[in-house]
């Protein structure tokens, strides 16, 4: 089976380890990363969860990959957890902003199987362990500097990121924006036609009134035009 092009961090740690003769060197744990130019250069597994020992992996030593299982070519390098977490690793690294303010959490990132580039980050909002959370894409381009534990961006909020998944709460708010900014609109909408409806009502009462006023303008001037008839006493 052809190894895929691009692969998800994410993906490749939530699949069990298999060697070449069925042995079992259990689910990958965490990855093995060279932070200074973005690359991943393998990942570790735990073969069992009283087991001290962690299996190391090269991303070269990946055979094949068949649904829920990454069956590995060759031995492991055997290490162990207190060794591996002095490794560089950007994964879980708090997101800093151009301001110094923490905006989010580094989460996953997609990368080349093939050369192990590291493509973008995906970002989560708060702790990247809630199932269905958001993910935003930060480009390696938008990286400004980076230290054990923080990486700095250029961008102010997670709004000048492209959005990647949506979690429901996030598409909830959404909607509901949606509804509200169509509630404003219609709501503007019947305001402007009242106000036009108004503002015409008043028109037609100006001219009514005006040919009222002259109505009995007229009738008025008829009237003493008459009187003046009669009592003029030349007629």
């Amino acid at each position: 089976m052809k190894l895929p092009k691009e692969f998800l961090l994410s993906e490749l740690l939530n699949r069990n380890v298999k060697g070449n003769s069925a042995l079992n060197y259990g689910n990958g744990e965490n990855v093995w990363m060279h932070p200074p130019v973005h690359r991943i250069l393998g990942w570790y597994s735990r073969p069992s969860n009283f087991d001290l020992k962690r299996n190391v992996w090269k991303l070269n030593q990946i055979n094949q990959i068949i649904d829920n299982d990454i069956f590995v070519k060759g031995d492991p390098a055997i290490s162990d957890l207190a060794t591996l977490n002095r490794f560089p690793n950007l994964i879980e690294a708090s997101l800093i902003n151009s301001e110094g303010t923490k905006i989010g959490v580094i989460a996953d990132f997609l990368f080349d199987m093939k050369t192990g580039n590291i493509k973008f980050y995906l970002i989560s909002r708060s702790n990247p362990k809630i199932p269905g959370s958001s993910r935003w894409k930060l480009n390696i381009d938008d990286i400004v500097d980076q230290q054990p534990g923080l990486v700095f961006c250029s961008c102010i909020s997670l709004d000048d990121l492209s959005l990647i998944k949506s979690s429901l709460k996030n598409q909830f708010l959404k909607k509901g924006k949606k509804i509200f900014d169509r509630f404003d609109e219609m709501k503007n909408n019947a305001t402007n036609r009242l106000e036009y409806w108004l503002e015409e009502d008043e028109d037609i009462n100006q001219k009514s009134d005006f040919k009222q006023n002259t109505f009995y303008n007229n009738d008025e001037e008829e009237s003493s035009l008459r009187n003046k008839k009669y009592d003029d006493p030349w007629i």
